[in-house]
């Protein structure tokens, strides 16, 4: 039997620690994502959840755990499974995210990416979606440095 001091002492993060679980961190970025990505405030989605908006900050933010029946409730009141809350979670056997994948994530979390894909989704006539697709393609290759 493992002596529990030694575990504690491998504790890295977790209930006592100050630093949250990186699941827990992971699952309230996909809250926060979605939650902008649909353009909900926290006030709204706390109202909708019976919580103050501070709790929701807690829980985007990964400082307090969501139970699985608070995250049903907040999969249903986002309008997704519960699955999303999941995705792009790496494995607990180590498996390490590509740094241009974290960097990407990173950047879709960012606020104005996220408005900018809803308003991008917003725009109802595929054609001026790809043709405005197009144009910012344009400008960020006018931009990148010669290589």
């Amino acid at each position: 039997m493992a002596d529990s001091t030694n575990d504690n002492e491998r504790k890295r993060y977790g209930r006592g620690t100050g630093v949250p679980d990186p699941v827990d961190i992971h699952v309230g970025a996909r809250v926060r994502m979605r939650r902008l990505l649909i353009g909900m405030n926290q006030e709204s989605l706390a109202k909708a959840l019976d919580l103050t908006f501070q709790q929701v900050q807690k829980y985007e933010g990964g400082t307090n755990r969501i139970s699985a029946s608070r995250l049903e409730e907040i999969a249903e009141v986002l309008g997704v499974p519960i699955g999303y809350f999941f995705v792009g979670l790496p494995s607990s056997e180590g498996e390490e995210v590509d740094p241009a994948e974290r960097e990407m994530r990173e950047l879709l979390h960012r606020p104005d990416a996220i408005e900018l894909i809803r308003s991008y989704y917003a725009i109802p006539d595929s054609l001026i979606r790809a043709r405005f697709l197009d144009m910012v393609r344009a400008i960020a290759d006018a931009e990148r440095p010669e290589q």
